[in-house]
């Protein structure tokens, strides 16, 4: 072997840390999805939340600062498994509900299927689905996945896991009756998966909990840190006595709301944990982020500093609280702020895994494997929000559009979002060049149309009756 062949061998080979390119020594890769929860919702960026295991992984791993996502979920989700934007394929405005015969189009490819192709014998997905119920061809045994357990809707009951009167909680193709608090029996799920998938080959887990979404339930025993006294009402109950403890409601909403973040922080704790007992968290990517902003209606959610909330373009609803851990190819602790996103994981993961052959569709995310390892201090680039808004390394705008009618805006917003981040400072009239590169590029990406769209989310819900147990019936082809 010649010299220079050896150097260029080990210089790509430092690009994803040397440990993990060596032959059988691909990183395990756990990524944790939180539903809802805000920026303001962590210890680390000042909330009042307890925060600690999440806190300790932002010391101790990378914190991702400009981490952007969709304004809702399932787009989220969408992105997330596919690195393109959900525009492509009619997924932006709206999420899957229950009533919905709409899901992701089976030719888009998901991530499970390209880590295959690396060797990830076993890939898991454990939580809320949320892009598509109503066909086999949807479920995400036909996605890639080798394992479900959890359930298809949003918005489920923590306790008897229910969604509109029917048990929406599976193993497999199988409905599961494991009693529990949803996301205590997820995480118990993934500790499971790990010491039984440890060994045989890297694997893929994707924790998608239904946590801190509502409905607002916690038990009670994470309730009483924050104040919890079963003798006084629980909120919307004059009677304390109404039996409502099953529910677990808590004296307040904030209450209940900060002890359903605890819950899953020390959930993702026992994760970490697992990791740690088992000697392979030296190897084993830990991506954490949340889907989009809090919800607005929901008391005891935050922002933070950002201004918005879920579903809208500003910073508080797309802007979220993300972690990355690898110590074998990211030197930590410290904090990147590298504008990336949703739809820049599945790139970055499979340059990573060693996939050499590209998605059938053309990827929008790219890959931040040379910002995250250190290697390139920072990647110009634009990312599309959605919903006429578009967001740059040092500027943000947000147009005046009809396709988000909940921002009411009257008029065109430019912001220098790096040295305004809360949004403050229109400075569209005072930076024309600049506003008319950002229309120029904006004009293109609102321009995506897909053959099939999401329905409005009320379509179809007048009369709908849920199928017993959720069980998918209509059998497709696998693809």
């Amino acid at each position: 072997m010649s010299k220079c062949f050896l150097l260029l061998a080990l210089t790509l080979a430092q690009t994803v840390g040397a440990y993990a390119q060596a032959p059988g020594k691909k990183p395990n890769i756990i990524i944790i999805l939180a539903d809802d929860m805000g920026w303001g919702d962590v210890g680390y960026h000042g909330g009042k939340i307890k925060t600690p295991n999440l806190d300790r992984l932002a010391k101790e791993g990378t914190e991702l600062n400009r981490f952007y996502v969709a304004a809702v979920c399932s787009p989220t989700r969408a992105g997330l498994l596919t690195g393109r934007y959900p525009d492509r394929f009619g997924l932006r405005t709206t999420v899957i509900p229950p009533w919905s015969t709409f899901g992701v189009d089976t030719k888009e490819v998901f991530l499970p299927e390209m880590l295959a192709k690396a060797g990830y014998k076993n890939r898991a997905v454990l939580g809320k689905w949320h892009l598509g119920h109503a066909d086999l061809k949807y479920h995400p045994l036909n996605r890639g996945f080798t394992h479900f357990y959890g359930h298809l809707n949003g918005a489920i009951d923590y306790f008897t896991h229910e969604r509109e009167g029917e048990l929406d909680w599976h193993n497999d193709f199988k409905p599961s009756h494991d009693k529990g608090y949803t996301t205590d029996l997820l995480t118990d799920e993934a500790v499971k998966n790990i010491k039984s998938y440890n060994g045989q080959s890297p694997f893929f887990i994707y924790v998608a909990y239904n946590a801190p979404h509502g409905p607002l339930q916690a038990k009670e025993e994470d309730m009483k840190p924050y104040g919890f006294d079963a003798a006084k009402p629980r909120f919307g109950n004059k009677n304390a006595q109404e039996n409502e403890g099953k529910l677990g409601r808590g004296n307040t909403p904030e209450m209940t709301y900060a002890a359903m973040v605890t819950n899953m922080d020390q959930n993702i704790g026992r994760i970490l944990k697992t990791l740690k007992d088992l000697k392979i968290d030296d190897n084993t990517i830990v991506l954490f982020h949340s889907d989009n902003g809090p919800a607005p209606e929901i008391k005891g959610s935050s922002s933070g500093e950002l201004r918005g909330s879920k579903f809208t373009e500003w910073d508080g609803g797309v802007r979220v609280p993300a972690i990355i851990k690898w110590p074998a190819g990211f030197k930590g602790p410290k904090v990147v702020n590298q504008l990336m996103g949703y739809v820049d994981v599945m790139p970055t993961l499979l340059e990573i895994a060693g996939v050499k052959e590209q998605p059938k569709n053309p990827l929008d995310g790219i890959s931040m494997v040379s910002v995250l390892t250190g290697k390139q201090p920072e990647i110009n680039r634009s990312f599309y929000l959605g919903s006429g808004a578009m967001i740059t390394n040092q500027w943000k705008l947000i147009a005046a559009s009809d396709l988000n009618p909940k921002m009411k805006l009257t008029q065109d917003h430019l912001f220098q979002i790096v040295k305004d981040p809360s949004e403050k400072t229109n400075v569209a009239l005072q930076n024309p060049a600049v506003y008319a590169d950002l229309k120029k590029q904006l004009a293109v990406y609102d321009g995506i149309t897909s053959p099939v769209e999401v329905p409005p989310y009320g379509e179809g819900r007048k009369g709908f009756k849920a199928p017993k147990q959720w069980q998918i019936t209509q059998h497709t082809t696998k693809k």
